[in-house]
């Protein structure tokens, strides 16, 4: 059984960059500002393309949510190995209160109107860090799910897991189709060759909006304040055990 996969592509600032907050407060400055495919997202793709690579796969999907820049990002995972793309259009203004739970019914809708077999996304975005989107997936298809994978094994109708827990690494065996969120250890992601990108520039990427799927993305929460973390203080120079428990407890800490 060859799979067809659904791969999620979320555009983010990029991890080089220094994050700067608002003047206002409402968000984080991003104009001007490079942008990059989620770096665990980068990881679902590429896992993808190793599993097609293998005869496993038969059709990889690329998928991101967010304004007409969001379409970058899906060229890079084409370039990559990804074969189509579906871009689900969503203004900037509406993008900025965006919240795992839309993006997790609108990637449910695809699944069932695509006939996906399995879903990979990156356990996490680098943005906002939330780690939620994989599992409300998987709670909306009422798909068995496995997070912080590490690992993959395809076997009939099924696949052998390797995760990554507090205690070490366990490994579960999940029924397709499936959700997978994928950790830092699965692989390392391959760059994109020039032909390749070239090649990307001519596969089809379609556009679809939140209403055509039928998918309400009306906040469920309200920002009030983004802020950035308080500055460190420096530390002080104690010139022994004694002055450092005085000090402690000066503090309050002990």
């Amino acid at each position: 059984m060859s799979l067809r996969i659904l791969v999620g592509c979320k555009r983010v600032i990029d991890y080089a960059v220094k994050i700067r907050v608002k003047p206002d407060k409402t968000g984080v400055v991003t104009d001007g500002v490079k942008h990059s495919l989620n770096p665990f997202d980068e990881i679902a793709v590429e896992e993808a393309v190793r599993m097609k690579e293998a005869k496993a796969a038969a059709e990889i999907i690329a998928v991101s949510c967010g304004p007409q820049t969001s379409q970058e990002t899906l060229r890079t995972a084409l370039a990559m190995g990804a074969d189509r793309a579906i871009h689900v259009d969503i203004d900037a203004a509406a993008y900025s209160n965006l919240q795992p739970i839309h993006v997790s019914k609108i990637l449910a809708k695809l699944a069932q109107d695509e006939k996906i077999d399995l879903i990979i996304l990156g356990k996490q975005a680098i943005d906002d860090d939330a780690n939620q989107t994989a599992q409300m997936t998987a709670a909306m298809l009422n798909w068995p799910q496995a997070t912080f994978v590490s690992k993959v094994e395809k076997e009939d109708g099924s696949l052998k897991i390797v995760r990554e827990i507090d205690g070490g690494l366990e490994t579960i065996k999940v029924k397709l189709p499936a959700v997978l969120s994928v950790d830092l250890r699965l692989n390392e992601p391959r760059y994109a060759t020039l032909p390749n990108i070239m090649k990307a520039k001519k596969k089809p990427i379609e556009k679809k909006t939140p209403a055509d799927l039928g998918v309400d993305i009306t906040p469920r929460i309200e920002v009030l304040s983004v802020e950035e973390p308080p500055v460190r203080e420096a530390g002080s120079k104690v010139k022994d055990v004694d002055e450092l428990l005085g000090k402690l407890k000066e503090l309050g800490r002990i």
